[in-house]
């Protein structure tokens, strides 16, 4: 069985979590997502998206849950990898305080789960001076180095020489991640989760969000699979996300998935169709260069 993909999402007291779950619970177009909590009252889930509440699980408008694990995490990720039908993609959202790293190492200890990424939300107005503060900036630093997207909110509240000179701090504070600015924690949920759209003929999906656009790659012939996983999430092309299904050069079928500047390659798991949808900033991705780089045509 496909292993569940889980995105964590981490980041300090008021940085906006809260906000952008519920704005990717709306957002979910099809997608069965799971929230992971540890209370309920860590995690006010919009009033207008609930259909029921349940003892320990609240019922989301589209087929998306909410469920609350208190110290239990292993014991919630796997009950939702056995629920029938199973949810399409877990989001753990974790305390102000939490290190996002460790919380992985845990849930991976369950059986049929897979990390697929450690999302970080800072407040643009001041991560900067917590980073500095005696008390907090340790936690707000390990939260960063651990981020494979960090996402910047409030970034409508700083004048264009303050963000320029905060992505620039992040990009010391967080070298493995890349950085996308938000207001109120508006951000296309295929920037952030891997959930795979049908690969189609080639036509760009476009987003709501006028942030970002998405492409898919069509290669013709078998891929150099690791290399051409490693230059989609390190390379100058503008991904923040890319995930698919390729052949390799001898004709082995393979998933491709990037976050950030991450990037694993799995062999196939059955038939799928071939074709590998990136996702990146609207004015940054590279469209002809990616599809050089693949061999495809776009």
């Amino acid at each position: 069985m496909t292993p569940l993909p889980v995105t964590v999402i981490g980041g300090y007291l008021g940085a906006g979590k809260t906000t952008l779950v519920n704005h990717l619970l709306r957002h979910a177009a099809g997608r069965r997502l799971a929230v992971l909590v540890n209370e309920f009252g860590d995690l006010p889930i919009d009033a207008d998206l609930i259909e029921a509440e349940e003892d320990g699980m609240i019922s989301i408008a589209g087929g998306c849950i909410c469920c609350s694990f208190g110290s239990d995490l292993i014991g919630a990720l796997n009950d939702l990898a056995a629920m029938e039908p199973r949810p399409d993609h877990i989001l753990v959202e974790s305390s102000g305080v939490a290190i996002p790293g460790a919380i992985v190492s845990t849930m991976l200890l369950a059986d049929g789960i897979r990390s697929d990424g450690i999302v970080v939300v800072v407040d643009g107005e001041t991560v900067r001076q917590r980073a500095q503060d005696d008390y907090v900036g340790d936690t707000i630093t390990r939260q960063l180095s651990d981020a494979e997207i960090v996402v910047v909110n409030k970034t409508d509240l700083l004048a264009h020489a303050v963000q320029t000179e905060l992505m620039e701090w992040l990009a010391e504070a967080a070298p493995g991640a890349i950085a996308i600015p938000a207001e109120r924690g508006r951000v296309a949920p295929g920037a952030l989760l891997g959930v795979l759209p049908a690969p189609g003929t080639g036509q760009p999906a476009h987003h709501s969000d006028r942030l970002f656009d998405s492409l898919v790659l069509a290669p013709e012939g078998g891929q150099p699979i690791e290399r051409l996983a490693r230059d989609l999430a390190t390379g100058p092309h503008g991904v923040i996300r890319a995930k698919g299904y390729l052949r390799d050069i001898e004709g082995a079928l393979w998933l491709i998935q990037t976050v950030g500047r991450r990037w694993e390659v799995t062999p196939a798991q059955g038939p799928h169709q071939t074709g590998l949808v990136c996702i990146g900033f609207r004015d940054r991705l590279d469209r002809s260069g990616l599809a050089a780089l693949a061999g495809a045509t776009v």
